[in-house]
């Protein structure tokens, strides 16, 4: 198997057995990770969460839509830019996610457990580095060798 085909079958291998804690509680993924989102940082701007959630805007317009609806999450003007709108968590979506956040937390854990410390974190900053910005405008780091030469 090539990297990219790895990473998807291990995200979905995850993102199956999150969304099987989830679905009970009526909660999807996007909204569970909407959640988390604004208890790290409450108050996020529409393209901040977009960014955050790795999905496009009108795929967030819907989940927000949906969250608004049932009461999770409230939008409010920017105080510093009223053109701006923001997206807030409410006392009913801080509470679900009060519930469910250990739980999802505790997967996740269990996840990184299985590879230990050591190369939890080795894979942590591996997968980070290649999210980072820098991937994007600078030529590609190998081990051993400042570039590769892709002429």
């Amino acid at each position: 198997m090539d990297l990219p085909e790895l990473i998807r079958g291990v995200n979905r291998r995850l993102e199956q057995m999150l969304e099987a804690e989830l679905k009970p509680r009526s909660m999807s993924l996007h909204q569970y990770r909407v959640l988390e989102a604004l208890t790290e940082r409450n108050g996020l701007a529409m393209g901040d969460l977009a960014t955050r959630l790795f999905v496009d805007g009108p795929t967030l317009t819907k989940i927000i839509d949906r969250m608004v609806e049932s009461a999770q999450v409230y939008r409010a003007p920017d105080p510093h830019d009223r053109r701006r709108v923001l997206i807030f968590l409410s006392q009913r979506g801080a509470a679900q996610f009060k519930d469910i956040g250990p739980l999802i937390k505790s997967i996740q854990q269990d996840v990184l457990d299985r590879l230990g410390a050591s190369d939890a974190a080795a894979l942590t900053n591996l997968l980070s580095e290649l999210l980072s910005d820098r991937i994007g405008t600078h030529p590609y780091p190998v081990r051993g060798r400042e570039t590769l030469n892709y002429e």
